[in-house]
């Protein structure tokens, strides 16, 4: 099978463009996922716009960093789990936090792992959480608003970890110190 290129500003669709210079304008760097996604300008939009509405939601950002995590765990996303350390790090997540995320574990802070263990429900069951698993998100002290956010979450991280899956996505050098082989 053809590799899917690393495109850059030169190289990437017209469309892609200006989201790859407004990436590197953000992080200093353009991560690969989005110079692989740029072979797909509607799907690099997509996701550079769901980044940003996510991080508008009522989720603070270190539980936004717990879904993320959950979501790209769950879905054995080697590229996303160490990306979303490095940015959880930058939060100011716990460490013993991430670790539990990064090593399948329950989260030592009750909130959070219910933030976690709803969002992996989600994932694992396609949406189709029970009754009971919502009324226990809801019990943890998030509002049903929040239980729509983290469906967000899920749907944005999602877009990641298919595309890393399919493209084989290397590992950017700014990551390799978070890299994660899978719980």
């Amino acid at each position: 099978m053809k590799e899917f290129p690393y495109h850059t500003v030169d190289t990437a669709p017209e469309e892609a463009k200006p989201i790859l210079e407004n990436a590197k304008k953000a992080f200093g760097m353009t991560p690969n996922l989005l110079r692989k996604m740029a072979e797909a300008p509607a799907l690099l939009e997509s996701y550079w716009q769901l980044k940003d509405i996510f991080s508008r939601s009522s989720l603070s950002p270190a539980e936004q960093q717990v879904v993320l995590m959950a979501v790209s765990a769950s879905n054995g996303c080697t590229y996303c789990v160490a990306v979303h350390s490095t940015l959880a790090d930058m939060v100011k997540v716990p460490d013993e936090v991430t670790e539990a995320l990064r090593n399948g574990q329950p989260i030592p802070d009750a909130r959070l792992e219910a933030l976690r263990h709803f969002t992996q429900t989600l994932v694992e069951a396609r949406g189709w959480a029970a009754d009971a698993e919502v009324k226990a998100f809801l019990d943890a002290g998030f509002t049903q608003a929040q239980v729509l956010e983290v469906v967000l979450g899920v749907g944005f991280k999602t877009l990641s970890n298919y595309t890393n899956h399919l493209v084989h996505t290397e590992l950017d050098p700014a990551f390799q110190p978070r890299v994660w082989e899978g719980s």
